[in-house]
Formats: C-alpha cells, sequence, structure tokens
C-alpha cells in the first residue's frame, strides 16, 4: 500500500509561509515588502513569502523565501503563529505559518528590489496590505518588544561594530519611546557583553563614538551566572 491511499477522504489545502523581515537604518525599524505578482490581489503590497514544497520543512521554506529575497544566509528567524482563518485568503483556503527575520542591511543586496519589485517601507507607515498581513506585523512587533527587553536578539539589526549611540537609537525604535542616556549605557556596560573595540566612528561627531561587538561568549556565561539579559 503506497502513501497515496493514506488519509483519502481528507480534504488539502494549501500551507504558506509569510516573512516579516525587518531591518534598522537612520533610526528607525523598516520592513521589507513587494508588490504582489500573481492573482488575487495582483499588484498590491504584500510581506514576502511562499509556499510550502512536497520536499521541504518549515524551516526550510523560510530560509529559502529570506535567502531569496535579502541574498543573506544564517539570518536570525522566529515564529511567530499560524493564522487559518476559513477566508483569509481570498484565492485559495491557505494556513499561513508566519516568522519574522532580523537583517543586518549592511549585507542586504539592493540589487534584488529590483528584480522581486521590493521596496524597505518604515514600519509605522505601512498601510494597506493583503489579507490579514498588516495583522502579522502588529502581532511581530509586539513578539519583538517583549523578546528585545529580555534577551539580546536586537543585536542582529546592527552590523557586527556599532556605536552605544546608534544601540540606543535600536532599542528607542523598537520601544518607539526615547531613552536615558546615562541609565541606558549604564545598564548595558554592566552586563559586561559587549567588546570595545580600538576604532572610533568619526563620521557622525567631531570626537568620535567607538565600536562595540556583542560577545556571544560573555551573554553565555551571564546566563550561568543565573543573570539574564535586561533593558
Amino acid at each position: 500500500m503506497t502513501s497515496q491511499q493514506f488519509y483519502t477522504e481528507q480534504e488539502k489545502f494549501y500551507i504558506s509561509v509569510d516573512c516579516i523581515i525587518l531591518g534598522f537604518k537612520y533610526d528607525k525599524i523598516y520592513l521589507l515588502i513587494s508588490k504582489r505578482k500573481f492573482e488575487p490581489l495582483k499588484g498590491h503590497d504584500t510581506l514576502m513569502g511562499g509556499f510550502l514544497r512536497s520536499n521541504e520543512s518549515l524551516d526550510e521554506t523560510v530560509t529559502r523565501v529570506v535567502h531569496e529575497y535579502t541574498g543573506i544566509q544564517n539570518v536570525y528567524m522566529e515564529q511567530v503563529g499560524t493564522y487559518g482563518d476559513i477566508n483569509r485568503d481570498t484565492g485559495e483556503r491557505v494556513i499561513s505559518v508566519v516568522y519574522y527575520a532580523l537583517i543586518d542591511l549592511e549585507l542586504f543586496d539592493e540589487e534584488l528590489c529590483k528584480v522581486h519589485n521590493a521596496r524597505w517601507e518604515e514600519v509605522d507607515s505601512v498601510k494597506d496590505l493583503v489579507f490579514d498581513h498588516n495583522q502579522m506585523l502588529i502581532d511581530t512587533l509586539k513578539i519583538l518588544k517583549r523578546k528585545a527587553a529580555v534577551q539580546p536578539i536586537g543585536f542582529n539589526l546592527l552590523p557586527e561594530k556599532f556605536t552605544l549611540p546608534q544601540l540606543q537609537s535600536l532599542y528607542e525604535a523598537i520601544y518607539q519611546t526615547t531613552l536615558d542616556k546615562r541609565n541606558f549605557r549604564k545598564k548595558i556596560l554592566e552586563m559586561n557583553i559587549l567588546e570595545k573595540q580600538e576604532d572610533k566612528d568619526k563620521l557622525n561627531s567631531k570626537r568620535g563614538a567607538f565600536y562595540y561587538k556583542f560577545d556571544k561568549e560573555k551573554y553565555d556565561q551571564l546566563l550561568k551566572k543565573g543573570n539574564y539579559f535586561s533593558l
């Protein structure tokens, strides 16, 4: 008996993966969106996504999709949830598994925007996306705010070397609030998870600001001691 003879009385549905691809620039969080290439709602703004292939796991599908649209490997990704309202897609019954991906925009291949008719849109300016994609974005931003406070996931949005002003502006963008400079620096430096570099960023100030790197080993040591990341 072949596998094709099993579950013959059950209905079949499409499964898609939708990706909230986020980047950080100009002190703002940006979302990668494109114009939908096919009906229904062809030409409307949409998240980046694709359908699950028969020879792929969900993780393999989302990895393929993110690489296809960004040109970047080994991206930080996490599942947001599953969206399965009966009429969420006007074309067919489609179950969507949603992930968010945090990327370093310095690694992003800008030519891919031309290939996919895509653009980066500030998250606060994103308007009407297809289907339930706006709700997916809202849910993702809530998760990002919550997790960024207790885990160092925000560093995935920064280049390998960054300044403390850059780091603070990132967290201000995530939390959508102004943070006290002295308190922020005190908290982040007391955790001892940053490695200070010898060179400075002299483009944004006359004095220059020292570069830092996130030290994963020091972070692991922090956890072993029973402490945790907190901003």
